[in-house]
């Protein structure tokens, strides 16, 4: 809940990053099935923030609303028949690594769902986030990243927008800082080094999130818009873009996603479960397993759910 609807103070655009706006191919056909098919999309210019919330900021937020957090709150058992009483308490996903190779198929042998985890508590009980106010909050849900946006007086960005800014002027390139993923051998985003999800080799120097400036910026002078933590936009998950447009004069503007129907879970039977679109990847990706630390790439969340790996970042258009 919110306990106040002030606006952050010193809220500005001149703490923020301007995206000049323009006209890019969005997705790729190289990939993933649901980035496909790449396409020709336009945004307006707007601001964005240079990293991804922080928990510093997000602190703040807090202190000044008395917000309660989605992973706050204990499950309604109304929302859940059948569920056992003694699992419906709060908590949020941790990342949980085996310590042994597992089933890639099977990600509940690296997820557990664990009563106590939060923004304060990413890991659960005993975890807790002192010296760690430069890092991404995480455990967040998209109504959590909303509610910041609206206090600070900005918006979540949508999925063009996202992979706009996070390209850096480089249309067409693989990753956010050309086609070499370590170029010269050096790392150029928090992901994950190793045979995932059981062996991390730490060659980036993080085993988890990293500071949001701890690697270099874009072209645009954003950080993090790879690696580190996925990020929430507002578009509805769809398990493909759109094709080109028939016309040139036709190509989408702005074009805001799928509509809630596109959210269909195929792990749920017959289930449709709202679920909005990630951008960026993690720092749990890998490429034995998930290599979507690229700017096209993309990934579908459900809206009640929050993990250690997913934080968010606000934009303010047209300013």
């Amino acid at each position: 809940m919110e306990g106040s609807s002030a606006v952050a103070p010193g809220a500005t655009v001149a703490d923020m990053i301007r995206i000049p706006g323009g006209t890019f191919r969005m997705g790729s056909d190289r990939h993933y099935p649901d980035e496909a098919p790449s396409h020709t999309v336009t945004v307006d210019g707007f601001w964005i923030d240079p990293t991804p919330v922080t928990n510093a900021q997000f602190r703040a937020f807090v202190a000044a609303t008395n917000y309660v957090t989605w992973a706050e709150i204990p499950p309604d058992p109304k929302d859940y028949p059948g569920a056992l009483p003694k699992m419906l308490k709060a908590g949020g996903l941790v990342f949980t690594p085996p310590d042994k190779p597992v089933d890639l198929a099977d990600f509940s042998q690296w997820w557990r769902f664990t009563f106590g985890a939060m923004w304060r508590r990413p890991y659960g009980k005993g975890s807790h986030i002192g010296g760690l106010d430069d890092h991404p909050v995480v455990q967040v849900a998209f109504k959590d990243a909303e509610a910041y946006a609206k206090w600070a007086g900005k918006e979540l960005p949508t999925e063009a927008e996202w992979e706009f800014a996070a390209r850096g002027g480089l249309d067409g390139a693989e990753f956010a800082w050309g086609d070499a993923f370590t170029p010269g051998g050096r790392h150029m985003a928090n992901t994950w080094q190793g045979n995932f999800p059981n062996e991390n080799l730490r060659a980036d120097g993080w085993a988890r999130t990293s500071p949001v400036r701890a690697f270099p910026p874009n072209g645009y002078g954003v950080h993090d818009m790879i690696g580190n933590v996925w990020e929430w936009t507002t578009d509805w998950y769809s398990t493909k873009h759109e094709a080109d447009a028939s016309k040139a004069c036709c190509v989408p503007t702005n074009p805001r996603g799928a509509g809630p129907e596109g959210s269909y879970d195929p792990r749920q039977t017959g289930a449709r479960i709202p679920r909005k679109v990630l951008k960026g990847g993690s720092h749990l990706c890998a490429p034995n397993y998930c290599r979507r630390y690229r700017p096209a790439a993309r990934h579908a969340e459900d809206i009640d759910t929050s993990t250690s790996h997913v934080g968010f970042r606000c934009i303010v258009r047209g300013a």
